[in-house]
């Protein structure tokens, strides 16, 4: 795989996160239940975490180093989830979705930046950007539609 072939999969998947909520109502963005007790804010909140993750990841990556084990940091993933999920709840919609374009454009920088190696066979720089945005992205792109197609959602869709 080339680093355009990467980013062509990497932005396809986050077009389809964008079209998971497109045409929602702010109200509808901060309604519970699409993961849990997460709003589609929340999602895109911890897409953007992950995002950040990269980023401050994969340069050590790149240097040969290992990243820290968020099981020796945090607990486990699930306990930094809801950690970085708290400390975001109390940013308003607009400051989430300017955070995660600011972050993703800030990401998709970087990795146009980086060399052509560590794209062209299975590496541990593909591995974590792979598991921090494109399959991330379609995780979430996926539990949203699921949410918004529900029955109950439909009769009261788009409001």
């Amino acid at each position: 795989m080339t680093r355009e072939q990467l980013l062509n999969k990497l932005e396809k998947a986050w077009a389809e996160l964008h079209e998971s909520y497109a045409g929602l109502p702010d109200s509808r963005m901060t309604e519970p239940g699409v993961v849990e007790d997460w709003s589609v804010k929340d999602v895109l909140a911890h897409v953007t975490t992950w995002e950040e993750e990269a980023l401050k990841y994969l340069p050590l990556i790149v240097e040969g180093r290992t990243p820290p084990r968020y099981s020796v940091q945090y607990g486990g993933i699930d306990a930094f989830n809801a950690l970085r999920t708290e400390q975001k709840r109390s940013l308003t919609l607009p400051e989430v979705l300017a955070q995660m374009e600011d972050t993703h454009r800030r990401l998709v920088e970087y990795v146009r930046g980086v060399s052509e190696e560590h794209f062209a066979r299975e590496t541990p720089f593909r591995h974590r950007l792979r598991f921090d945005t494109y399959r991330h992205y379609a995780g979430h792109a996926r539990a949203i539609a699921e949410w918004r197609d529900k029955p109950e959602r439909r009769a009261t869709q788009d409001r």
